[in-house]
């Protein structure tokens, strides 16, 4: 059974580049992997917050949020 993995970030430079990493990275035998830019899918942000993110970018996989050299709040 895959378990999904959701890369939350808002759009900058670097975690455009952390996006496709992160997609690289991951075992797709493993890990649906989804990447959300809250900047293009705002409407995506009360997901984000119940999921536990409260700074960007943040990784959220096996229920557990991973902030990722956050720059960013959540609602900025």
């Amino acid at each position: 059974m895959k378990t999904t993995a959701i890369f939350y970030h808002d759009g900058c430079k670097l975690c455009l580049s952390m996006a496709d990493l992160f997609g690289a990275a991951l075992d797709p035998a493993r890990y649906t992997t989804e990447i959300v830019n809250l900047g293009l899918a705002p409407e995506r942000l009360d997901e984000a917050e119940r999921a536990g993110v409260k700074v960007l970018p943040s990784l959220v996989m096996d229920g557990r949020v991973f902030a990722i050299n956050p720059h960013s709040e959540l609602r900025h």
